[in-house]
């Protein structure tokens, strides 16, 4: 049951990011709206936060896998969909499929290890696990910048990814502290 709940997760998570990214000129959202489509953090935070569900790493592996594999599902299902515009076929099927690879190895890599690093973060407060998915929100507009992939992309949502980013970090730095401070009282209430 739970992977259904993280299935369907994913497919509700693949399908809004896809919209989100054309909904720009349909109303009053904005250019925004593809910035927000377009960033990479969400899509490494989703099976950290699944992974975090999990109480066996192997476990919260295949779990950052199977809500990635259906956060792209859903995310190519909505980009076919008639509600794009788009009439359903193997063709098109094969060459989104086929124009989406780094997405997909990507996801085959990152997944897994995301939904791993959200397992070591609820075991253990892992300052690995803290640190990447910090990184991961405070170093993208940077990581974009230097591929040359940062036309048209918003500096307010660069900015707010990066605010996002500091708050993230400064949570688990204060998670980590009160853990490690937890951990060093004894039972009963002094320190060891």
């Amino acid at each position: 049951m739970a992977f259904l709940a993280i299935v369907i997760g994913g497919l509700v998570f693949g399908a809004g990011d896809q919209y989100l990214g054309t909904i720009h000129a349909a109303n009053a959202m904005g250019w925004w709206s593809i910035s927000v489509s377009l960033l990479s953090a969400p899509w490494l935070i989703l099976p950290f936060l699944v992974g975090a569900t999990q109480g066996r790493p192997r476990r919260a592996a295949v779990a950052g896998l199977v809500v990635t594999l259906s956060a792209l599902a859903g995310y190519f299902a909505m980009t076919l969909s008639p509600m794009e515009g788009v009439h359903f076929s193997l063709v098109s099927l094969r060459g989104l499929l086929g124009t989406n690879q780094l997405n997909e190895i990507g996801g085959l890599v990152c997944g897994p290890l995301f939904g791993w690093l959200g397992y070591r973060w609820h075991a253990r407060r892992s300052w690995l696990a803290a640190a990447l998915v910090t990184g991961a929100l405070c170093l993208e507009p940077i990581a974009v910048t230097v591929a040359g992939r940062n036309v048209g992309r918003s500096g307010f949502v660069w900015a707010f990814e990066i605010v996002v980013g500091v708050v993230v970090g400064t949570w688990f730095l204060v998670s980590i502290r009160r853990h490690v401070g937890l951990d060093r009282l004894a039972p009963n209430g002094t320190i060891r």
